[in-house]
């Protein structure tokens, strides 16, 4: 009888307490890296970057305009330390490979839109016009980034002036990078034959051997070039530049 309460009373003091499984510390949610706030940006009409000169001693990321499209997938890229790649400029042999596998050859006098945004310059073109076109082709499809171009020569993304002044220097016309405000009063007045540079304070695009290099068309079709027209409502605030002789 002893030895039945004594079962009895263990029994009723194990049931008492009632043992919490341990508690699993909870995963705390993986982080993300989230970019410095863009610096807000006015834009001009017809969607124009504004003020994309770079300001000494800061150097802002800002995203593509409203209604960009995604780059074609195509870039040589180098590895970073965490594992990624940012995107470069391609090679000249890779762009001369892309530009035969399309199957188009060069126009006289008029340089040729390939399907991939990439252009064919014009078998009577210049050698400079020659190699400006060769530098626009890698970095046709490279981001637009607020600044780019303008620490470095070879960077991960280019804005109007930067995109300029990388095809510029390829070309020698140039020994180092501008300002969109530095080209309304660069080289001589008036349109060009092969070359006409449009710039304002605020943005600068230019047309070579007839079609547009501008960064509002990357936003547009994900690449600089283009056929587009120049029938902004506001292009009587720029300044019409051309490389002498050119």
């Amino acid at each position: 009888m002893r030895s039945a309460l004594l079962v009895l009373a263990i029994a009723l003091s194990a049931c008492g307490v009632q043992q919490q499984p341990p508690q699993r510390r909870a995963t705390p949610p993986a982080t993300v890296a989230t970019p410095a706030p863009d610096q807000p940006i006015a834009p001009l009409p017809q969607g124009h970057p504004q003020a994309l000169e770079p300001v000494p001693g800061a150097a802002p990321s800002v995203s593509a305009p409203a209604g960009a499209v995604s780059a074609p997938a195509g870039p040589a890229s180098v590895s970073v330390g965490g594992g990624g790649a940012l995107a470069q400029p391609v090679s000249d042999a890779e762009i001369r490979r892309e530009l035969a596998a399309s199957g188009m050859t060069a126009n006289p006098g008029q340089a040729t839109l390939t399907p991939d945004g990439l252009a064919i310059p014009p078998a009577d073109a210049p050698p400079a016009v020659q190699q400006i076109i060769e530098a626009g082709n890698e970095i046709a499809h490279l981001p637009y980034v607020w600044g780019g171009g303008h620490a470095t020569y070879e960077d991960t993304g280019y804005d109007c002036s930067g995109s300029i002044s990388f095809v510029f220097e390829a070309a020698h016309l140039l020994s180092s990078p501008v300002v969109s405000g530095d080209l309304m009063n660069w080289g001589a007045a008036g349109p060009g034959k092969w070359i006409t540079v449009f710039a304002n304070a605020g943005h600068t695009f230019m047309y070579v051997a007839g079609l547009r290099f501008d960064t509002v068309a990357l936003a547009e079709t994900g690449s600089r070039w283009s056929s587009r027209s120049a029938d902004e409502p506001d292009l009587t605030t720029f300044a019409v530049r051309h490389p002498p002789g050119l």
